[in-house]
């Protein structure tokens, strides 16, 4: 009878003792799934769509890769914002940035109006551009390492086949999904607006005939840059604004082109200095000359920027299906031309710290 007894005891024991443990197994596993106030989430973080928002939009997932800079983080946000209010495709925004911007970014992506857009912050590393960017030390402050972002889209997206790339001084006035679906010819891994298109407005530069053109961005009297064989007058393109194929940009190894011609140009001085320095276009210009395939022209209507005057009619700024802010006029600014367009998609900083110039308030 005893032992009988002692057998019940520790059967009862051991019940107590496994119902405890999967009670604190149970509170462990809460406890690693809920992410805690602070909002300590990974670098690539996705929020989930609302069940109701995936039965309201496309199950086809467009990539689009963005550069969010602290001190213009207003106009990426301002982008994004025109893209998914435009869109009833499932849009993810691939935000590259740098380390110390993410912060201030993610309690931005918190605002109500952006709290149902699906989104992965990735974090730039400067130090990827050490060797192929030659920096002027009395210009260092000048200097954006996230414009090369663009060059390492395979890295940046390593599962998409294609995404979209936009600067981020843009407004979308349509469904990004027409733009996503450019038809690319084959052995083409990009498509550009090219900037003979009808949208676009010849500027003379002097001593350099055309900016529009290859002239205008590579120094011909280089025999390295004459070797190419290619025409000075060839018409250039904007890569503010482009659908990449990753699939053929990763057979042919465009990064590691771009990357070449950057190197070459540290030690060569390759790019032309007649439009303030460009460094980025011409890397993509070499390597994409006649090798790439045309978007249309009204999804990078570009150099709203350029000057203080309204270069177009507001009824084709109405049309226009991609406005593009290009140039020193950016639509935070106070002198940019159609600012109100650029300012019904802008969303206040929770932060207070970028600084939006109200033209309508002086």
């Amino acid at each position: 009878v005893n032992i009988s007894i002692l057998i019940v005891a520790v059967v009862i024991f051991l019940l107590v003792i496994h119902h405890n443990f999967l009670s604190l197994s149970d509170f462990l596993r809460r406890e690693l799934s809920d992410p805690s106030p602070l909002g300590l989430q990974p670098i690539d973080f996705i929020p989930a769509a609302p069940q109701r928002l995936t039965d309201e939009r496309n199950d086809q997932e467009i990539s689009v890769v963005i550069a969010a800079s602290d001190e213009r983080l207003g106009g990426a946000i301002a982008a994004m914002n025109s893209i998914y209010q435009h869109t009833s495709s499932n849009v993810v925004f691939h935000i590259v940035t740098l380390n110390d911007t993410v912060d201030h970014l993610r309690m931005w992506l918190r605002s109500p109006h952006l709290k149902n857009m699906r989104y992965q912050i990735l974090d730039f590393d400067p130090r990827v551009l050490e060797g192929k960017v030659q920096v002027d030390p009395q210009k260092a402050d000048t200097f954006k390492p996230l414009t090369f972002a663009r060059f390492y889209l395979p890295s940046l997206v390593p599962h998409a086949e294609k995404v979209i790339y936009v600067d981020d001084d843009v407004i979308v006035q349509d469904d990004i999904v027409e733009l996503y679906n450019t038809p690319l010819k084959p052995g083409h891994a990009a498509a550009f607006s090219d900037d003979c298109d009808s949208t676009s407005s010849k500027v003379a530069v002097r001593g350099a005939g055309n900016q529009y053109n290859y002239i205008g961005f590579l120094d011909y009297k280089k025999e390295t840059i004459r070797k190419l064989a290619m025409k000075a007058n060839t018409c250039s393109f904007n890569p503010g604004v482009f659908v990449a194929n990753l699939t053929e940009w990763k057979l042919q190894n465009i990064t590691q082109q771009l990357e070449k011609w950057m190197a070459l140009n540290v030690v060569e001085d390759l790019y032309s200095k007649t439009l303030a320095g460009s460094i980025t276009t011409p890397p993509l210009l070499i390597v994409f000359y006649k090798q790439h395939s045309s978007i249309d022209p009204m999804w990078n209507v570009r150099h709203l920027g350029s000057s203080a005057g309204k270069r177009y009619s507001p009824q084709f700024v109405e049309a226009a299906k991609l406005l593009h802010w290009n140039g020193h006029f950016k639509p935070w600014g106070r002198t940019a031309s159609y600012a109100e367009v650029w300012e019904k998609w802008y969303v206040p900083d929770p932060a207070g710290k970028f600084n939006l110039i109200r033209r309508h308030s002086e």
